[in-house]
């Protein structure tokens, strides 16, 4: 019992962050019907700015929750930027192109942000610095972090905020109108354009929220982590309905659950064969299960609930 619980706490924080990148593939997907693929690239650049930011002001007087502040700011400016400026120069010329040629274009995106962070901060993986020292609890013969208790509450903290907002606010009536109806939208007097580079905006802070996150669970950082953190966050935004804002949340916690219990059973039965370091299985084996059996998610609409 006491393993199964740990695997539970373990994959609910690992689920958390999921689901913060899963929000952005899934709320540009919603809109566009574009899946960015740059998105774990954004995640990636955020990370190490904060890891930047961190090692700058480490070892000084500036006390630790100041510094994970203003890492995060910036880490937030950063990612915006970056994320309005993609929008502006590399997706909204081909908005009316066929699907192929902006789903092309955010592969190409990817690859340079890879590249570009690379050049900027090395190919080598960059060490967190000890800035933090997390206490540690017991919780029926489970243990967990107060670290890893913030970044699941803060993940929460964060969806809770978002699905509010764009339930009770004009902003976020706005973006799920033109997400019924980008055309229908726009003759109701919708700034479709504003809508979608605010999209973006909010998808973009919200990878640098879990950029952070990533950055302090997994203690380093490194140009090419946003790739399979990308790959995960889109399965979980697919698991859960793909264009749905609570789908991407129910289907990111499920994912990191999933991920946690067949690592640590499996690789158990298997003699540690098949256990974490083999953990990806279980992630991509759940998105080709999802697609044959289940293509619309668990709560997304099917094409014939639609017409």
């Amino acid at each position: 019992m006491d393993i199964f619980l740990q695997q539970i706490i373990n994959g609910l924080v690992l689920g958390s962050i999921y689901a913060l990148v899963a929000l952005g593939y899934t709320m540009v997907y919603g809109i566009l019907g574009l899946i960015n693929f740059a998105h774990g690239d954004i995640v990636m650049v955020g990370a190490l700015t904060a890891l930047s930011v961190i090692a700058g002001l480490a070892g000084g007087a500036v006390p630790a929750p100041l510094i994970l502040g203003l890492a995060l700011f910036a880490a937030m400016l950063v990612c915006v930027a970056l994320g309005v400026s993609i929008e502006r120069v590399a997706y909204r010329p081909l908005r009316r192109a066929p699907r192929l040629a902006p789903l092309i274009t955010a592969i190409g995106v990817s690859i340079l942000l890879q590249y570009t962070a690379a050049l900027i901060w090395s190919k080598q993986y960059i060490a967190l610095p000890e800035i933090i020292h997390p206490t540690q609890f017991t919780l029926a013969g489970a243990s967990f972090t107060d670290l890893q208790l913030f970044i699941f509450l803060l993940a929460c903290g964060v969806m809770a905020g978002l699905l509010w907002f764009l339930k009770h606010t004009r902003l976020g009536k706005a973006m799920r109108a033109s997400e019924q109806s980008p055309d229908v939208a726009g003759l109701m007097g919708i700034d479709v354009n504003r809508v979608i580079a605010f999209t973006f905006l909010v998808g973009s802070a919200l990878g640098a929220v879990a950029g952070l996150m990533v950055v302090l669970y997994y203690g380093i950082g490194h140009y090419f982590m946003g790739y399979m953190l990308g790959l995960k966050a889109f399965t979980a935004a697919v698991l859960g309905g793909i264009g749905k804002v609570n789908g991407a949340v129910l289907g990111g916690l499920l994912l990191g659950l999933i991920e946690s219990l067949a690592s640590g059973y499996i690789g158990d039965l298997t003699g540690g064969v098949l256990g974490s370091n083999y953990r990806d299985i279980f992630a991509f084996l759940v998105l080709v299960v999802v697609l044959v059996f289940r293509p619309s998610g668990l709560i997304g609409e099917r094409a014939a609930d639609r017409a």
